[in-house]
C-alpha cells in the first residue's frame, strides 16, 4: 500500500534528487532552522570543514563565510548537479574562493586531507552502508575535530537514529552529546582517539567547476 508520507518526504527512494531541494532549501527554512546558529559552536575562522551531502549549499555558504579567507569548506556529494548549484550560489554570495568541490563515489564519500569539522545534515539515511560511511568520516577527522550528525524527524524515527549512532560508535566515533536541533535528531561525535575529549577548541584548530577533487 502506498504511504503518501513516503512520497512527500521522498522516503525509500535513495538519494534525494536535485529538483527536490526547493522543498527544504529556501528562505522559510531559516525561520525555524538557522544555519549560522547551528554551526556557530563548531566552525571558526581558518578551519577546514567537510560538508557531506550538502545539497545546494544551505550550510556550505554560511560555513564558508565563517571560516573566512584563511579557511575552506569542502562540499562532498555524489551528484554533480548539486555541486554545480553550490558554485552558482557561492559566486553570488562572494565565497566561491573558500569552497572546494569534491565529487564523491557511491563507495567513497571522501578520502582527502583531515578536517577540523564534519557536517552530515539530513543525508545519512540515504547511505546504503553506514558502517563504511562512518569509518571514512572518522578517518577524515583530525584528532580534536568534531562531527555533527543530524537527521530529519519527519523522515527518520528515533529508533532509526539510535541505530545510526550505534553504527557510528562501532566505527570508532565517540558520542559527546545530543544537541537540540529544530526538526531534527542530533548527535555530536569526537574522533574517538586518545586525548580528544572536552570542549571543541574553536580558537586552536589546526576549471570545470566539478572534478574528482575540486568538482
Amino acid at each position: 500500500m502506498i504511504k503518501w508520507a513516503d512520497i512527500i518526504f521522498f522516503r525509500k527512494h535513495g538519494v534525494c534528487p536535485r529538483w527536490f531541494c526547493f522543498t527544504f532549501d529556501n528562505g522559510l527554512r531559516r525561520l525555524v532552522q538557522n544555519p549560522d546558529r547551528i554551526i556557530r559552536p563548531y566552525v571558526g575562522e581558518g578551519d577546514t570543514v567537510l560538508d557531506v551531502g550538502p545539497g545546494i549549499g544551505y550550510f556550505t555558504i554560511p560555513m564558508a563565510r565563517r571560516v573566512g579567507s584563511g579557511g575552506r569548506v569542502i562540499a562532498a556529494d555524489i551528484q554533480e548537479s548539486m555541486l554545480r548549484g553550490i558554485v552558482r550560489r557561492a559566486e553570488r554570495a562572494g565565497v566561491r574562493g573558500q569552497i572546494e568541490l569534491y565529487l564523491s563515489r557511491p563507495d567513497e564519500i571522501y578520502s582527502g586531507e583531515p578536517v577540523d569539522f564534519i557536517l552530515s545534515f539530513w543525508m545519512a539515511h540515504e547511505v546504503p552502508r553506514l558502517d563504511r560511511f562512518f569509518r571514512q568520516l572518522r578517518a577524515a577527522l583530525k584528532p580534536a575535530a568534531r562531527f555533527l550528525l543530524a537527521e530529519p524527524k519527519l523522515h527518520v524515527s528515533r529508533t532509526q537514529f539510535d541505530g545510526e549512532i550505534a553504527a557510528a560508535q562501532k566505527a570508532g566515533l565517540a558520542l559527546l552529546e545530543r544537541p537540540a536541533i529544530s526538526l531534527s535528531h542530533g548527535a555530536l561525535f569526537g574522533s574517538g582517539r586518545v586525548g580528544t575529549s572536552g570542549r571543541f577548541p574553536a580558537d586552536q584548530r589546526e576549471e570545470s567547476p566539478v572534478s574528482r577533487k575540486e568538482h
